[in-house]
């Protein structure tokens, strides 16, 4: 967890990320959902047994700069964790989290939303 934590503090903001670059099928990666806004992949550097990321094609860079526009675009990517931690097997529950700017722990800056499970999770995280 202290790498993730070193990774937001470093992470800048702006141009290509490596999210955009998986989107356009750059960068392989085992996709378990997409649509016409977004993709879903296991993350490469889980933090639960049990560790999905789900990235909008749209590329918002934080949820801090989200507009009312995207108010559609937000319910479907809740929408779309859901299937994907019913898919995984997450019976006895899962944590969506989202991430903004380094305070947060932004590594990517691309909106992504985390699905975690498979294992208790403590609280408060982090």
């Amino acid at each position: 967890m202290a790498d993730e934590t070193a990774k937001a503090q470093t992470a800048q903001s702006g141009g290509d990320t490596i999210f955009g670059k998986i989107i356009r099928k750059e960068i392989p990666a085992n996709f378990i959902y997409e649509d016409d806004l977004c993709v879903a992949f296991p993350d490469i550097s889980p933090q639960a047994p049990t560790h999905i990321l789900i990235v909008p094609k749209k590329p918002i860079v934080k949820m801090s700069q989200v507009e009312d526009s995207d108010t559609a675009l937000l319910g479907h990517l809740m929408m779309v964790a859901k299937k994907c931690a019913q898919q995984a097997g997450l019976s006895k529950g899962y944590r969506i989290v989202l991430n903004d700017g380094p305070h947060g722990g932004q590594s990517v800056y691309h909106l992504h939303i985390h699905v975690l499970g498979g294992r208790q999770l403590d609280w408060p995280p982090g």
